[in-house]
């Protein structure tokens, strides 16, 4: 087993790595990276510059990066909410100019034109996106957040970027009931088993790891079967789901191909003669 880094996590290449491995991988170049700001909805990141190559992750509209290099229309970042490293299309960053004052709490939602439900929608927006609010309006009852070039959002769909939505993720998490199955997908749009963990999370003012194997090891502590609760995971090689009580559990998975409940026993069978019994079970 090589003792190198985990490259999803540490940017290291042999002409460039992040400074902070100075010492630990070899590289010709080390660099620090410029700060920059995601201004796209979501944008898929990869292991590789190459449209072919398959999503990592996804990155959403207001997190900041580290740009540590970029060349032929793609960008090298680091992400700073949980350090994940690859390969974007260079126009999703701009430079942080500005401070965003609120997030999209709504799986989905739409920028309109203007202020009305009636104008057409310029934009879709998805959980996580942060926005800048310049002022508010009503039209016929309904409560728009307007940004600054004169566009608008349901005043509903969003809150103060500094607030969290309370403790309870497994109720975020229920949001995305029926929301596409995406391999490396962390929005509305389309979002796999640990995105969803990550994202519902994220939401609630916590942190947690990207992928499965992450949250399987460093997240939370390890916990019996039978004592499993609301908010417990449980993890097979590959996979994780979300235990919504004590007999039932949410995740995204690629058997109905969406955000579903199933029954933890059903699931135990299904998944079984395939990928084995759980792995191990752990309280966040």
């Amino acid at each position: 087993m090589s003792d190198l880094p985990d490259r999803r996590l540490n940017a290291y290449r042999p002409d460039l790595a992040e400074e902070r491995l100075r010492g630990v991988v070899e590289a010709a170049n080390y660099v620090t990276g410029t700060t920059c700001v995601v201004c796209i909805p979501v944008v898929q990141l990869r292991s590789r510059p190459e449209l072919e190559c398959g999503t990592d992750t996804e990155l959403l509209l207001g997190e900041t990066v580290r740009v540590l290099d970029s060349g032929g229309g793609w960008a090298w970042v680091k992400a700073d909410f949980d350090d994940y490293v690859g390969y974007v299309p260079d126009y999703a960053f701009t430079p942080v100019v500005r401070s965003l004052t609120h997030i999209i709490t709504a799986p989905r939602t739409f920028v309109y034109s203007g202020p009305d439900l009636r104008l057409p929608t310029v934009q879709a927006l998805s959980m996580g996106n942060r926005i800048k609010v310049v002022d508010q309006r009503d039209m016929r009852g309904t409560r728009y957040f307007l940004l600054e070039g004169g566009e608008a959002v349901i005043a509903n769909h969003c809150a103060e970027a500094s607030l969290p939505l309370g403790g309870d993720y497994v109720s975020i998490a229920s949001r995305f009931l029926e929301t596409p199955y995406l391999w490396g997908g962390r929005s509305g749009f389309g979002i796999d088993c640990s995105g969803l963990v990550q994202l519902s999370m994220m939401m609630t003012g916590r942190t947690a790891p990207r992928d499965t194997d992450m949250q399987a090891t460093g997240l939370g502590t390890p916990i019996d079967r039978s004592e499993l609760r609301r908010g417990d995971l449980v993890f097979w090689n590959g996979h994780v789901a979300i235990m919504e009580d004590e007999k039932t559990l949410l995740h995204a998975n690629g058997h109905t191909m969406t955000v579903s409940h199933e029954g933890l026993n059903e699931a135990i069978d299904r998944i079984g003669w395939l990928y084995d019994q759980p792995t191990g079970y752990r309280r966040p």
